[in-house]
């Protein structure tokens, strides 16, 4: 199973990830991202698609 990581020190909290992905990431507390699922592949998603939605490439998928 493929594990969704978002490295905090790189994350500026725009939203993106929540926005277009909302199954599989949520803003915490702090403002930054989370991840609340990595079972990307069930919604039809790929993971260049999530990757590329960051534009501080703070998502990294790692199978």
């Amino acid at each position: 199973m493929s594990t969704i990581t978002v490295d905090k020190n790189k994350c500026i909290g725009c939203g993106s990830c929540a926005a277009m992905y909302p199954e599989l990431f949520k803003l915490g507390e702090d403002g930054k991202s989370e991840v609340i699922s990595s079972d990307y592949s069930s919604h039809n998603y790929t993971k260049e698609e999530i990757i590329a939605i960051c534009p501080v490439e703070a998502i990294s998928i790692k199978d």
